[in-house]
């Protein structure tokens, strides 16, 4: 490990045991360790006490035994963080990648969560209020109307079930406050035509029940300039977010929770811009841009997909949450959180990155979830802590993946001739020749000649011209993954104060899961020439010659399967062109925690702890190989981690300066990854890995009218064996940090203040593949891949605010930018198109500013 994050580890241990007593700070000063005198009186503008449960009860962050980052509404606000993206560049050993509200990869510690199969088992969960949000596609959400944001790193499955084997994230929204009447209205406008709308009412309902309502709409132009007639520019935003939520409180022992969420996102389609070919007209084959980061993109759905729908998401996802908590008496406490949430989302998507269909997609995801679970605890104030309880989820999901090939542009690239194969004399490479020549029939049965003569198949020039004249221009077929999940969880946690400086801890749960997954695949209107054509090349005599002379007669969709299979070029279709085949699976095991932690004073801690996380079996789903063709089912291995951490935190200087650091290292077994397999991604088990880093945390408030953050995140994290031995994790950083500041200042009736703030992140892989030339080759591509260009070294990207508030902040205006310096960057590189060798990147958000507006009231 590298000698500086050891030295720093140990500097901040000295620190701990040398500092005297003081209270804990992130730039709050907990109530609880105030004098009663000042515990009494509201925090000024540079401090807000803050309590976490990430333990599953009230905690000051430096009793909570593993590495915690927290932060507040109001540092939310500071740094106008709407959503995870934004959070993720503060936060050491956070990382988010959205590439649309509908396919976000969140990562902590190098441990990415992405994939849209129904069957899919995440590592990383977003919980709101305590609910895991299971499913990446439904995971997206607005943070708006926040009390905190608790991200527990490291394996909490003991704490938060399945689906936090490396880490969770949990938002606490802001509950009705009784006896209260307030409100907020905000407002914000911006370039690229961007407004913001929000809103917040709380009001009482008598004397022991309040309602509180709060939304959010927003709206920006996209980025990318679009440059065809008829299609907007490309990654707009388009969200709006409502939450209802109702509080009861019949007696000072009995707290009730009823909480609404709902949101719709339409964004327009992301702008997946290939990296190898440059934007040109399809009709005229004229260059209209080139291939850079803030270059326009030339994208286009293929003609009546989807019933003709733009590119784009369509987003919806709402739910219910009921949370109850009952003081049965005062040593033992009964919580229940019941919840129901679901969500349905489709995304239109140009797959290639060029203004020629070649491949256009669609992928509808349909998800339900219920979950109920109870906790019992138990704290009388004694030396020992403890709760036992139990859980029960049920889930039922569904992915359609529809895609439509132009079979004639998609020939020519496989022919590696999409640029005319010098019919256009010095036409090069890069650029894509006019639809009219690509699909001209004599100029395409002179590819499929060539694409035969590579498999060393002389294929005759009328054969050639049949098989031509029959490829289609919107050949359509479709995969339907379906999984049905019932879990249940048994699981307890103890914590023992050994003396007043050491607790010690153990944590087991126990999961117990019931799988059923199914899936169907169909060709939607014929069999596919294209499709035939190369399954055809691979077989031996005379099957090959008596499917290539099939394919071309003129009557070749009218015979029936049993005389030439229905091929599909993706998706070979199941029984019956569409037949669902299942299969069931049952999986229990273990995860577990040991901890102690040393107090040497109330507001330092040190502590150590081993855990044990578990992701549960998965049981994947592959088309068949070949038409009506058994489906290829794999039972991935569970996967197992054994984490080891040590860290230290503490507050200095009168309570003014907070640090935070840990070392962690991390041992894989059974590392699930995705694997791409033709144009589709399959779970498969890589073997082993490893990660091991180091994070830091340092907040410095020196008086009320500065305060100074600052963030850092080392993560080594590797392949140790197969294919993959020695590559990166996908998304993982080996170095982030973040800093910033916030000066403020009495000036006239009110108070200004100014936040610059920087963050940074070294490069990052797109694929846990690394781009690597010998993991892309057939058959897990169709093309090669030979060039190493989809990831992203490291950048930096700057913002600031400048505000000025009247009447204590009743009233406030703010200027901010966003990317103040205009830093060119990608988010994601690669994609389904890489297995046509149609590799795209989606670019980085350009600097942004605008002017905001807040009154409470």
């Amino acid at each position: 490990m590298h000698l500086r994050a050891l030295f720093a580890a140990g500097s901040l241990l000295a620190l701990v045991t040398a500092t005297p007593s003081l209270a804990q700070t992130t730039g709050e000063t907990p109530a609880a360790s105030q004098p009663p005198e000042q515990a009494e009186q509201p925090a000024d503008e540079t401090s807000e006490n803050v309590i976490v449960t990430a333990q599953l009860r009230e905690q000051r962050p430096v009793e909570v035994p593993f590495a915690l980052t927290t932060y507040s509404g109001r540092f939310l606000d500071d740094l106008n963080i709407q959503e995870f993206e934004d959070l993720a560049r503060y936060t050491p050993g956070f990382a988010v990648q959205n590439q649309s509200p509908n396919n976000p990869a969140i990562s902590i510690r190098g441990i990415t969560v992405d994939s849209g199969a129904s069957f899919f088992e995440p590592r990383v969960s977003i919980y709101q209020d305590g609910v895991s949000i299971a499913k990446p596609r439904g995971a997206y959400v607005e943070l708006f109307d926040v009390e905190r944001v608790e991200i527990s790193k490291g394996p909490q499955s003991t704490l938060y079930g399945r689906g936090a084997l490396i880490g969770a994230v949990n938002i606490v929204q802001n509950k009705p406050r009784l006896g209260e009447t307030s409100a907020m209205v905000r407002g914000e406008m911006g370039n690229l035509d961007y407004w913001l709308g929000e809103g917040m009412i709380n009001v009482p309902l008598g004397d022991s029940a309040a309602l509180r309502v709060a939304g959010r709409y927003k709206k920006r132009d996209g980025y990318v300039d679009s440059l065809l007639p008829g299609v907007d520019d490309f990654n707009s935003i388009k969200t709006g977010a409502v939450r209802g939520s109702l509080r009861f409180e019949p007696s000072d022992t009995i707290t009730l929770d009823l909480i609404g969420n709902y949101q719709k996102d339409k964004p327009s389609g992301t702008s997946f811009k290939s990296l190898l070919y440059t934007a040109t007209d399809p009709v005229t084959g004229e260059v209209l841009d080139g291939t850079g980061i803030r270059d326009g993109a030339a994208l286009a759905p293929g003609a009546g997909f989807e019933g003709g729908k733009d590119l784009g998401v369509d987003r919806e996802v709402w739910g219910i949450t009921g949370l109850a908590k009952v003081e049965l008496s005062p040593a033992f406490t009964l919580n229940s959180i019941t919840a129901y949430r679901a969500f349905n989302t489709l995304e239109i998507l140009d797959i290639d990155g060029i203004s020629l269909p070649v491949i256009t997609g669609a992928e509808d995801f349909d998800d339900k979830q219920f979950s109920q679970e109870l906790r019992l605890t138990w704290d009388n104030d004694g030396p020992v802590t403890a709760f036992v309880g139990a859980s029960y989820f049920h889930e039922e999901a569904q992915q359609r993946q529809s895609v439509q090939f132009d079979e004639r542009f998609a020939l020519a690239r496989l022919a590696d001739a999409l640029n005319g194969g010098g019919f256009i004399p010095g036409r090069p490479a890069s650029d894509p020749a006019p639809a009219s020549l690509l699909s001209n029939p004599g100029f395409d049965a002179l590819l499929l000649q060539g694409v035969a003569a590579s498999f060393g198949y002389p294929l005759d020039g009328a054969t050639a011209l049949g098989i031509a004249n029959n490829l289609k221009s919107d050949h359509r077929e479709q995969d339907i993954n379906e999984s049905k999940t019932n879990a249940f969880d048994i699981f307890g946690d103890v914590t023992w104060k050994v003396s007043p400086e050491i607790e010690l801890g153990a944590g087991l749960r126990w999961t117990h899961d019931d799988k059923t997954t199914s899936i169907s695949d169909s060709v939607l209107n014929n069999r596919s020439i294209l499709g035939g054509f190369l399954g055809a090349l691979s077989l031996p005599e005379p099957n090959r010659s008596a499917i290539l002379a099939a394919l071309s007669s003129p009557f070749v969709q009218l015979l029936p399967a049993s005389v030439l299979p229905l091929f599909g070029v993706t998706f070979q279709p199941t029984d019956n062109n569409g037949d669902a085949i299942d299969a069931h699976n049952k999986d229990d095991g273990f995860t577990y925690r040991l901890f102690g932690r040393w107090s040497p004073n109330e507001d330092s801690s040190i502590y150590a702890i081993y855990a044990r996380g578990r992701r549960p079996e998965v049981l994947s789903a592959l088309n068949p190989a070949v038409p009506f063709g058994d489906p290829r089912f794999n039972l991935v291995d569970a996967e197992t981690v054994d984490s080891f951490e040590i860290g230290a935190k503490t507050a200095m200087l009168n309570r003014k300066l907070y640090l935070d650091g840990a070392l962690f290292y991390y041992k894989y077994d059974n590392f699930q990854t995705l694997e791409q397999v033709g144009t589709t991604f399959v779970t498969t088990n890589a073997g082993k890995a490893e990660s091991y880093g180091f994070e830091a945390q340092v907040r410095y408030d020196p008086s009320r009218d500065l305060r100074l953050f600052a963030n850092y995140a080392f993560n080594h994290a590797r392949f140790k064996s197969g294919v993959l031995d020695g590559n990166h994790f996908r998304l993982a950083p080996e170095h982030t940090f973040s800093a910033g500041l916030t000066w403020a200042h009495d000036v006239g009736p009110g108070r200004i203040d100014f936040t610059p703030a920087v963050t940074y992140q070294s490069k990052v892989f797109f694929d846990d593949n690394n781009d690597i030339s010998a993991l892309q080759q057939p058959p897990a591509t169709l093309l090669p891949d030979l060039i190493q260009d989809e990831f992203q070294d490291g950048y930096a990207l700057f913002s600031a605010r400048l505000g000025y508030g009247l009447q204590g902040g009743q009233y406030r205006a703010e200027l901010f930018v966003e990317n103040a310096f205009d830093k060119k960057y990608i988010k994601d590189a690669g994609n389904s198109g890489d297995a046509l060798g149609l590799p795209t990147f989606i670019a980085g958000e350009p600097r942004t500013y605008g002017i905001q507006l807040t009154a409470k009231f």
